[in-house]
């Protein structure tokens, strides 16, 4: 990001919002709040957020990460003839629960790391698939990667890695479990690695999660 804005001198942001919440969530609105490109902005104007504990749905106070509630004038009313899922999204207090996985820092800012069904769930604690395939991404042998999870009957769910890696490169499974396991806490650690030669997408990008999902059962 840094390399683009510098090379065409234009400044880029991120924003995030849901369909539930009319688009609204949060923003950078100007050059200085862009700069963090990393977040998706401050909170909007007209909005309130908070951070609550996935568990035991308590607020989380700033630097820790939980599920994301959102309330405000453009919140939904609800679904159309389904009062049930209503419910579970909109809370009583007007809260819609976003269903993602994110953290407000100090400064205010939100960050998005995954979304809430996508999380692994290792021995009792949740892995967040994004962060590991960011840390995938940031090696210079692997060109694109997902992480799934692989049942396991003492865990639970352990994280698997889909890895595409670069032409002519020699890394190995081993290799791309060391290089994670440097980086995480013991419970986050990739324990299953398979090569391919493409990750399933979507035409707008987003990873067919659902489609590895069902090629790690079927090695079962």
């Amino acid at each position: 990001m840094d390399l683009i804005s510098t090379s065409i001198v234009c400044a880029f942001s991120q924003g995030y919002g849901l369909t539930e919440s009319t688009a609204v969530g949060a923003n950078s609105l100007t050059v200085e709040e862009s700069e963090e490109f990393r977040s998706t902005g401050l909170i909007a104007s007209n909005m309130e957020a908070k951070i609550v504990d996935v568990d035991s749905k308590k607020p989380l106070p700033p630097n820790h990460s939980g599920e994301i509630w959102l309330r405000g004038p453009v919140i939904m009313k609800g679904y159309l003839d389904k009062p049930e899922e209503t419910e579970r999204a909109v809370d009583k207090e007007g809260w819609l629960h976003t269903g993602d996985l994110g953290y407000i820092d100090s400064d205010g800012f939100l960050f998005i790391i995954d979304r809430l069904k996508e999380l692994i769930k290792y021995n009792g604690y949740q892995v967040a698939p994004a962060e590991l395939e960011a840390l995938l991404l940031s090696h210079p042998h692997i060109q694109d990667a997902a992480v799934v999870p692989y049942p396991d009957e003492e865990a639970g769910q352990i994280p698997e890695a889909y890895v595409v890696i670069t032409r002519d490169s020699l890394l190995s499974a081993r290799e791309v479990m060391d290089f994670i396991s440097e980086q995480v806490s013991p419970h986050k650690k990739i324990r299953r690695v398979t090569f391919v030669s493409e990750i399933p997408k979507s035409p707008s990008g987003k990873i067919l999660r659902r489609l590895l999902t069902m090629k790690a059962a079927s090695k079962l």
